[in-house]
């Protein structure tokens, strides 16, 4: 157990993706709970000058970085690459694991693998599906690559493709269409590799996306998820799967959909970064169960630390 008095802590926020904002309120709750509990903290905002980064970790000397980044860049292995090379521990997953997750047809890929149901899907470039119907509607359109429902579309039945929504398609050159899950929308916390609870989600107009996500009162949150008993053990056993198989650390969410004519989950995406904002799920679901935000905080500063301390051991 490290000493919160004697640990400094490098808390990454902000970046130059599209979750920015999601970012910077993350790393405030972030750093309210190190503050408070005795840790020496530092934020930075990271620019693409690597340089720059390098030469404040050179500066402060953290004991670990706490990684309030989310999105691409940051949340894909690619951060934690760099981290790993400066030999610097820092908190939630690995390389490998985050770009696993962060990769949406490979995380689907490896969790089918492994028994977990996902929906039907293939990856299109913009030019195959901009002025045609890749599968019949309802389908989902996402980028490969991004987070926080950026970038999401629901094509809907007698709808025109979407083409006629946008005009370019913004975001990384691959495109993942999905059939359009009908049901419930759930999230599950693991932490420590073992599932805690299942939160459901139900957004008063449209779909749960970015702004039904981070707008306050535009979607209702039920804990502990309004879901049959079995399915509700189900979904706790599919998520430890997912967070196992993809190699995950520290605390992961896990969303699902659940299809009530079915009685079936399927899997969206496992997110390696869950927020920290006051919206966000994995601190409610912790919280119904006993489980504080700072005990969160203290528990991932303990894993990162513990983590890069087991792999200096094992050189």
């Amino acid at each position: 157990m490290h000493n919160p008095k004697e640990t400094t802590v490098l808390l990454l926020e902000g970046g130059w993706n599209a979750e920015k904002e999601v970012s910077l309120n993350s790393a405030q709750s972030a750093y309210e709970s190190l503050i408070a509990q005795g840790y020496s903290v530092t934020r930075y905002n990271p620019t693409r000058d690597i340089k720059a980064l390098c030469a404040v970790i050179e500066t402060i000397k953290p004991h670990i970085i706490f990684n309030a980044l989310h999105g691409i860049y940051f949340e894909d292995g690619r951060l934690q690459g760099l981290l790993d090379i400066l030999e610097i521990p820092y908190t939630h997953s690995n390389a490998l694991a985050s770009a696993i997750a962060m990769h949406k047809p490979t995380a689907k890929n490896i969790a089918h693998a492994h028994g977990v149901p996902v929906a039907e899907g293939k990856v299109y470039e913009w030019h195959e599906i901009k002025d045609s119907h890749p599968m019949d509607p309802p389908y989902v359109i996402k980028p490969v690559d991004e987070g926080s429902s950026v970038g999401v579309f629901i094509i809907q039945k007698g709808g025109a493709p979407v083409g006629s929504l946008l005009k370019d398609w913004p975001y990384s050159k691959s495109i993942l269409v999905e059939r359009y899950i009908p049901g419930q929308e759930i999230s599950v916390a693991v932490m420590d590799n073992k599932a805690i609870g299942i939160l459901e989600l139900r957004p008063k107009g449209g779909f749960y996306d970015y702004k039904a996500k981070y707008t306050d009162g535009m979607t209702d949150h039920i804990m502990p998820a309004n879901i049959p008993n079995d399915a509700y053990e189900q979904a706790l056993r599919y998520a430890e799967k997912a967070h196992l198989a993809m190699g995950c650390d520290g605390i992961t969410r896990s969303d699902f959909r659940y299809d009530t004519d079915k009685n079936a989950l399927y899997l969206m995406e496992v997110n390696t970064q869950p927020g920290f904002t006051k919206l966000s799920i994995f601190p409610e679901i912790c919280a119904y169960y006993g489980i504080t935000f700072n005990e969160i905080v203290h528990w991932l500063i303990e894993d990162g630390l513990c983590r890069a301390s087991k792999a200096k051991g094992a050189l």
